[in-house]
């Protein structure tokens, strides 16, 4: 991640008059041109951007000499992994400088070998059944024969030829493609935050640099044009602070709806991960800074590159002003192909939006004639609309148009045998879609990829980081409303928690939380959750000291006590750990009011006391007059009853809490996946390390605590709690991993029969089937949750809770949690 600056001093020939001049630049990093102190071009051999255009005619009144510098960075447009894209980044890599060169540009023979490419693409492509695929092959060949490459002057008579061709009209029937510049730019990924800065730089000078350029492709429907499609508000924050004029350059263009803004949120998040809460906070932020920025609020969300679309989605956008979606990840979908490419979606809550995914199956097109071929034949609603989109540019690593891909798409703008190609932006695409939206399928609950069930999981400490950070900001912003309620004078921290959401929105992109990027991104995002946490944690105590300021004053001879705070919406009673006078932990039964607090003065004795007995077989059980439960030597829990039903909820003969491991191979993305064959490698965790023993006696609190070899060389402790008047078990469990390629998950095989499980996900809740009935079914494998999941029948029901884990599945009655 090191750069290289090279300074370049230029000496044009002054034989060169009237000739386009480039300086040529090849090397295995990405570089970018500055001239007289501002950015000017990117360089990326793998983007096809090699070169920069000096002048396009060489005057005499134009300086002959001139000095550039070239900024170099060690890594590629993917990084810096050795061999394969998803490999680390190599510390020995060597980047090398194949080419500096100042050349004369043949813009002549550019374009001969352009309208070549076209003709022999239609010929090749259109198959023999085509007439217009002969008519391009016989148009070639006469190309051929009328021209001398000795002698330029016979090229316009070979370029009439091909004008002929491509000056043929469609019919007013023919498919319209709309096609939009593009620039997918992962804020972080194979590279690190602070790289994204420059490739940000990088890409959008060159789209500029081809606007101001092409000044005919300012224009919508009728010509070619390049409308760059961004999202992402944190990229523009970051080019706004490090590269303040290509900034004021972009606001131009957005201001001649060149540039279009689109997206709303702060990052492309992760579609499945984020809370509800998070999610509205990705569209606050986002849809604050474009209406700041740029005057308006996006009314497309575009998340083309997320892996799963929670059905929560659509009823925020609706909320947040957004009425149309694009994306197109579910192309890459492993079993079932989506049966949509133009449809409604409808949310959990029954609100709609209007979903479009490019038919071509990318965001990352060249503007060929077999992509635009693709795109028509490929649309699954064909006869429902007949417009779709076309998102060209290099991406992921950025890079975006080129010139060469606009070259070719000017030729097929209005050609017999090929779609109709028109520069358009989002909002003329999803009018029009709108307009014949009268025939559209709905599409009823989640968009589920199924492919990368893996980064529910992946990464632990990030997923755990984010519960917790989103849980803190959450308190913060409780007790500092309550605050600043009761206490005018106090001071709500807008600036301060603004800052921390965008650091937690930021570490939410979709391959950040997901778990799916190299090491260095990895101790960013935590180095991001640890400050978080830290100033949230100062926050809280601030607003608890204005909220409290006359509770927490001592008051002579009154007895001890201690405030708890509760900052959900309903009352809690619960048992909590409090400090003693001589520094050591008691526990204490409180009962504290919905968004409330209350002063625990003395020990409240409950009822009914947990016991906890052990048993001449060495199995523990406890019980508090709500639940009793029975646990083996190994942890494993052979009964679980709630005394009022009666019920167990633990099958005969099987155990609950019962670890398994799993091999881990998928078939090439690593980091992200889990195949549906590593079900077949299930092993049980049974070797004890340390037997089950009591901790805890009982009283307000019973506790025991056990160990277990996992794999080869990893431990796992796990201490399983029962508090007293409480309806659940609770198991803290820490694992030193040390595994490579291995799944550990705990399973729960329940007393329960019924053929749907239920899942929280953002603001509500989702069934999804617990047999595998069809493909659809058994593609859910494995499945993401938030807090909890639910098995239930009439009248009786298992939920399993978790504070910091997603990857979940309910097969049959078995509730497993991916750890």
């Amino acid at each position: 991640w090191e750069t290289c600056w090279f300074k370049v001093e230029l000496s044009i020939p002054l034989a060169w008059a009237g000739r386009e001049v480039h300086f040529v630049w090849e090397s295995d990093g990405e570089g970018m041109v500055w001239r007289d102190a501002q950015p000017v071009q990117g360089l990326t051999k793998e983007g096809e951007k090699t070169s920069y255009i000096l002048t396009r005619s060489l005057k005499e009144s134009e300086p002959h000499s001139l000095t550039l510098y070239v900024e170099l960075a060690c890594n590629g447009l993917f990084g810096a992994g050795k061999g394969s894209m998803i490999t680390p980044p190599d510390p020995d890599r060597r980047v090398t400088l194949s080419k500096a060169e100042l050349v004369v540009f043949n813009r002549d023979v550019y374009e001969l070998l352009v309208d070549l490419e076209i003709l022999l693409d239609m010929a090749q492509l259109l198959g023999e059944e085509n007439q217009r695929s002969f008519q391009a092959l016989y148009t070639a060949n006469q190309m051929v024969n009328v021209c001398d490459v000795t002698d330029p002057s016979t090229f316009p008579a070979a370029r009439d030829l091909a004008a002929a061709i491509f000056s043929q009209r469609n019919g007013e029937s023919q498919h319209t493609i709309h096609a939009m510049g593009h620039c997918h730019i992962d804020s972080a990924w194979l590279w690190p935050y602070e790289e994204t800065i420059r490739k940000c730089a990088r890409s959008w000078v060159t789209v500029v640099h081809l606007m101001e350029h092409n000044p005919e492709l300012t224009f919508a429907c009728s010509q070619l044009g390049l409308i760059p499609v961004l999202w992402q508000a944190q990229q523009f924050e970051w080019v706004r602070s490090w590269y303040p004029g290509l900034y004021t350059r972009i606001q131009d263009f957005v201001a001649k709806g060149q540039f279009v803004p689109v997206g709303g949120t702060w990052v492309e998040m992760d579609g499945n991960l984020p809370s509800g809460e998070s999610m509205v906070r990705q569209f606050l932020q986002g849809q604050r800074f474009f209406q700041e920025q740029f005057g308006r609020i996006c009314s497309e969300f575009w998340l083309p590159d997320t892996f799963g679309y929670s059905a929560q989605l659509p009823q925020l956008m609706r909320g947040c002003g957004i009425r149309r979606f694009l994306t197109q990840k579910l192309s890459w979908n492993l079993v079932n192909s989506f049966p949509h490419h133009t449809f409604f979606w409808e949310g959990i809550d029954g609100s709609q939006v209007l979903t479009h995914f490019p038919p071509g199956d990318s965001y990352g097109m060249h503007g060929r004639v077999e992509e635009m071929l693709k795109t028509v034949k490929n649309n699954k609603d064909k006869g429902r609309v007949n417009h779709s989109a076309f998102l060209f540019g290099f991406g992921d690593g950025g890079g975006g148009p080129t010139q060469k891909m606009l070259d070719r798409m000017k030729r097929m703008s209005d050609t017999d045998g090929l779609p109709r190609v028109q520069t358009s932006t989002p909002d003329q695409l999803f009018s029009v879609l709108e307009k014949e939206s009268a025939q559209l399928c709905t599409w009823v609950g989640e968009l589920f990829l199924e492919l990368h069930n893996g980064t529910y999981t992946t990464q632990a400490q990030i997923k755990k980081g984010n519960r917790e950070c989103e849980r803190l900001l959450h308190d913060v912003e409780v007790l500092s409303s309550l605050a600043l309620a009761q206490d005018s004078v106090f001071q709500y921290p807008a600036s301060q928690l603004q800052w921390l959401w965008r650091l937690l929105l930021l570490n939410q992109f979709h391959d950040v939380l997901p778990g799916s990027c190299i090491q260095l991104v990895v101790e960013d995002a935590l180095q991001y959750y640890t400050e978080i946490c830290r100033d949230g944690a100062q926050l809280q105590e601030e607003a608890v000291q204005s909220l409290c300021r006359d509770l927490l004053q001592p008051k002579a001879q009154s007895t001890r006590s201690t405030l708890v705070l509760n900052t959900l919406p309903w009352e809690r009673t619960e048992v909590i750990t409090r400090p003693g006078p001589d520094g050591t932990e008691t526990l204490a039964l409180v009962t504290v009011p919905s968004m409330g607090y209350a002063l625990v003065p003395e020990l409240f004795v409950p009822p009914h006391p947990v016991t906890v007995r052990k048993q001449e077989d060495g199995s523990i059980t406890m019980e508090n007059g709500v639940i009793a439960v029975c646990l083996d030597t190994m942890g494993r829990l052979t009964s679980l009853q709630l005394l009022d039903s009666g019920r167990s909820s633990v099958p005969d003969g099987c155990y609950a809490n019962q670890f398994a491991l799993f091999d881990d191979v998928p078939l090439y993305w690593d980091a992200w996946d889990v195949m549906d064959y590593h079900l077949q490698t299930r092993k049980p965790v049974t070797m004890l390390l340390k037997p089950l023993e009591i901790i805890l006696a009982g009283g307000l609190r019973g506790s025991v605590r056990f160990s277990l070899q996992v794999g080869k060389s990893s431990t796992l402790t796990q201490e399983i709690i029962l508090d007293a008047m409480c309806p659940y078990l609770r198991f803290l469990t820490q694992v030193e991993w040390k595994e490579a390629h291995k799944f550990l998950k705990v399973e729960f095989p329940v007393q329960v029969r019924s053929t749907n499980a239920t899942y929280e996900i953002q603001f509500g809740h989702l069934q999804r089937p617990t047999h595998w009935n069809t493909s659809w079914d058994w593609a859910r494998f494995e499945v993401w949750a938030h807090k909890w999941l639910d098995l239930s029948e009439h009248g009786f029901g298992v939920a399993l809770l978790n504070d910091c884990k997603y990857g979940a599945s309910a097969h049959r009655n078995v509730l497993s949690l991916s750890l």
